[in-house]
């Protein structure tokens, strides 16, 4: 099974949505552009939010066992993909990639 990093490249707060709809929150998003965490045997990483896990974690698991393509020559690297979590409000993209770990 492949080791798995995923990388947050950027977060967009929809200002105009949150004032209209949301409710205050004490701890919005903690996420910050350019983290980067490392999965190992398909583990949730620590620290990593549940809500973006659950998105990722199809793509992850398809990139740890060998998948490769998976938007049909969309991505530049085939062992990739670039994913956003479901937070309409402040939604952050993901890179997430299969790389091979030096011992």
């Amino acid at each position: 099974m492949k080791t798995i990093r995923i990388t947050a490249l950027k977060q967009v707060e929809h200002h105009d949505l949150m004032e209209r709809l949301e409710n205050t929150l004490e701890q919005p998003c903690t996420i910050q552009v350019g983290q980067t965490w490392i999965c190992h045997d398909l583990l949730m990483p620590e620290g990593f939010c549940l809500s973006a896990w659950q998105t990722i974690y199809p793509f992850a698991m398809t990139l740890a066992y060998g998948g490769e393509d998976i938007y049909s020559g969309w991505m530049k690297n085939r062992k990739s993909v670039l994913l956003s979590c479901n937070d309409g409000f402040r939604p952050v993209s993901f890179y997430v990639e299969a790389i091979e770990e030096e011992n």
